[in-house]
C-alpha cells in the first residue's frame, strides 16, 4: 500500500487527563490522522466519492476527542483510530497521533504524545 491521506495538526480544545486540573478545563491538543486506502481511482477520475473525504475524517475526528472527555491519550486514540477505520470500508489502516501541546508537568518539554496504528483485518 502507498497511497495516504495525511491529517495533521488538527487543533482540538479538550478535556483529557487524569490530574484535577485537566478534569476542570479543556486543554489544547494537536492531532493527526494518517490513513492508508487506495485513491488511483479518485486520481484518475478526479472523483471526490472514490476516496476518503477528508473534511468528514476531520469534523469525526474533533467530535470524537472533545465529546469523549478522555482520561488517557491511549484511550483517546484507540477509539479515533476506531472511528475512522469504521468510517469507510475501503481504509485498509490508521495512525492517530494525539499531544498535548502544554502538558501538565514539571519539565520543559514542547509536547507529550501517544500514538497508535490500526489495520484492517482480512
Amino acid at each position: 500500500m502507498s497511497d495516504r491521506i495525511e491529517l495533521h495538526g488538527l487543533r482540538v480544545r479538550a478535556v483529557v487527563g487524569v490530574l484535577d486540573e485537566e478534569r476542570a478545563r479543556e486543554q489544547p491538543l494537536s492531532i493527526d490522522v494518517d490513513i492508508e486506502r487506495p485513491f488511483r481511482a479518485a486520481a484518475k477520475d478526479d472523483d471526490l466519492a472514490a476516496t476518503t473525504n477528508y473534511a468528514a475524517i476531520l469534523d469525526l475526528v474533533e467530535r470524537l476527542v472533545v465529546a469523549g472527555r478522555f482520561l488517557l491519550l491511549e484511550t483517546l486514540v484507540s477509539r479515533v483510530a476506531h472511528a475512522v477505520l469504521d468510517a469507510d470500508g475501503a481504509i485498509d489502516a490508521v495512525h492517530v497521533r494525539a499531544r498535548k501541546v502544554r502538558p501538565p508537568v514539571p519539565q520543559d518539554v514542547d509536547s507529550v504524545a501517544v500514538s497508535c496504528t490500526l489495520r484492517r483485518e482480512t
